[in-house]
């Protein structure tokens, strides 16, 4: 699309959008900082106990808190709890909380005042995600790692007890992710499945209104608990809207007008009109907007299946190394970087655990380059010269993802390996993953929590799918993997997960594509919006420069 054509349309999009309501109830005044968002996947529960998907999370975030969470820099600080202490056998966690946190106000306290926050309410959300009746889509984070009969415990008010059934060092990152947000039970039991709507906590936002498909609307928590390094209480914002536009160019149109503050991601249609191939801003838009890119914890991959026990893996060539290593080497990540997703990511040339991590290093962990030559070399010592006699592969993706298939495909052909690309729907390939009836297939894993065990959890044996799509079973590798539950340094712990990530490029159960960035196009009258690995949306410090 031309740039004179973008901007036709651009224009026409703004004609439709004076014609639908792009406001809702509430209009913020000239003097109030509403910071404005746009969420085209929608939101279905405010309930942190469902907060399984980006949209959900954004939003409970910033109405509740955790007992830790992380920084901009991926490292646990306190939150809820100011201090924890750890026994030596790293099974008994006991938390310190503040006592200058209450609660949202809600007609269901008495006076309708927000109550203090104590730990028999960090007992109670706690065991309201595991409690099957929930059903929780977070009870995965606490199955077969708490002990069973005094896995919670309130000590007294300020102190919270917890009990693992053995070590597992990630466990303060599982306490950061927003399942675990702190909610009241008197206001949860008055509302019962409608407290997805009603939503109450202590964070530094509190619910005002939610039309569902049209507008969220959260105040500014006048009590939140936390100051700037100043002595100012947070947050800075009185106001966060959140419309549900769910066309990405009406977004793209609505920031472009200052109707929104920034934009999340670009829709492939007009990234060329706002980036160059290397990814940065083009020259028409420098001083209009923001470009901030950022590392994020996303490995996107093709998965292979490996299973040597499977009849569908017996009867395939890639049950071979040398051929899924062929693969590996057979097509080029950085050009398919930089012309089909304009530089954003970067290309995965180490292993599995992504940049971002503590524990990447692409130094110690090197992966795989286009090396068409070792790639036609390997095929050969597979028993394939030439691609000779090799079938041809059946790689399974969903339809956003055809056009990178297609080009990976175009490009093992060249070296001898013919790809059948299937564009499947989402519901479908994730149901064959499942079931290990995949045997080539496009994925991808972010990290629930900020830990490289999170994906290195994917190819431990003993794990099923999920995480374990491909089934990858190595006995030095699973000796790694329960080592380093096992080891209190952070340092080496770090050893052992890049040994692992070497296992992985060996074995070449899978192929690393690219490891993802936060892209986000930003108003330039926003300060403090800081990008994480995690892509929070944080909003605490965030101010309009008038």
């Amino acid at each position: 699309m031309t740039g004179k054509n973008f901007n036709w349309l651009l224009s026409l999009l703004l004609a439709v959008s004076l014609i639908i309501n792009i406001s809702c109830a509430h209009k913020s005044k000239n003097n109030k900082q509403v910071f404005r968002y746009n969420e085209t996947t929608g939101i279905t529960t405010l309930d942190p106990a469902f907060a399984k998907n980006q949209s959900i999370i954004w939003a409970v975030h910033q109405i509740y808190n955790t007992l830790v969470e992380t920084d901009d820099e991926l490292n646990i600080v306190p939150s809820l709890a100011y201090r924890w202490d750890v026994s030596s056998d790293r099974t008994n966690y006991i938390f310190h909380l503040r006592t200058d946190v209450y609660f949202h106000d809600n007609p269901i306290f008495p006076g309708g005042k927000g109550r203090k926050m104590v730990a028999a309410d960090v007992e109670y959300s706690f065991k309201r995600i595991i409690n099957a009746s929930t059903s929780s889509s977070g009870a995965w984070i606490f199955n077969n790692r708490i002990d069973s009969t005094n896995g919670f415990k309130a000590v007294d008010d300020s102190t919270f007890q917890l009990r693992l059934i053995r070590p597992f060092t990630p466990v303060l990152g599982l306490l950061s992710m927003q399942y675990c947000s702190i909610v009241p039970h008197e206001v949860v039991e008055q509302y019962g499945k409608d407290f997805r709507n009603h939503p109450c906590g202590t964070g530094p936002f509190k619910f005002k209104e939610w039309e569902e498909g049209e507008a969220l609307i959260l105040l500014k928590n006048e009590n939140y608990f936390e100051k700037d390094s100043n002595g100012n209480r947070l947050p800075y914002l009185d106001a966060i809207k959140t419309t549900f536009y769910d066309n990405k160019a009406t977004e793209f149109l609505l920031f472009r007008q200052n109707q929104l503050d920034f934009v999340n991601d670009i829709e492939a249609s007009f990234k060329d009109e706002v980036l160059t191939k290397k990814g940065e801003l083009r020259s028409d838009w420098k001083g209009r907007i923001v470009l901030s890119k950022h590392p994020y914890l996303n490995t996107e991959y093709l998965g292979i299946l490996v299973d040597q026990t499977s009849a569908v893996v017996k009867a395939s060539p890639l049950k071979l190394t040398k051929v899924r290593q062929a693969i590996n080497y057979g097509f080029d990540r950085r050009k398919m970087m930089m012309y089909l997703r304009n530089s954003i990511g970067i290309p995965a040339e180490s292993g599995f655990i992504p940049a971002g991590l503590h524990s990447f290093d692409s130094a110690i962990v090197k992966g795989y380059t286009y090396k068409p030559a070792k790639s036609r070399q390997l095929l050969k010592e597979a028993g394939f010269p030439a691609g000779q006699d090799l079938p041809p592969i059946r790689l399974l993706t969903i339809p956003i993802y055809s056009e990178l298939a297609s080009f990976i495909a175009r490009e093992l052909e060249d070296v001898g390996i013919k790809v059948q690309v299937e564009a499947v729907q989402k519901s479908f390939l994730l149901e064959q993953t499942a079931k290990s009836q995949a045997l080539f297939f496009r994925g991808s894993w972010i990290a629930d929590y900020p830990d490289a065990e999170n994906y290195l959890s994917c190819f431990y044996s003993k794990n099923p799918a999920p995480p374990n799509y491909t089934r990858y079973k190595n006995p030095q590798f699973d000796a790694l993997y329960e080592q380093a539950l096992n080891e209190k340094s952070d340092s080496i712990r770090n050893v052992l997960y890049r040994q692992m990530d070497r296992l992985i490029i060996q074995d070449a159960p899978v192929v690393p594509l690219w490891y993802d960035e936060v892209i986000r196009l930003v108003n330039p009258s926003i300060q403090g919006f800081s990008p994480n690995g995690l892509n929070l949306l944080e909003l605490r410090k965030v101010f309009k420069k008038l």
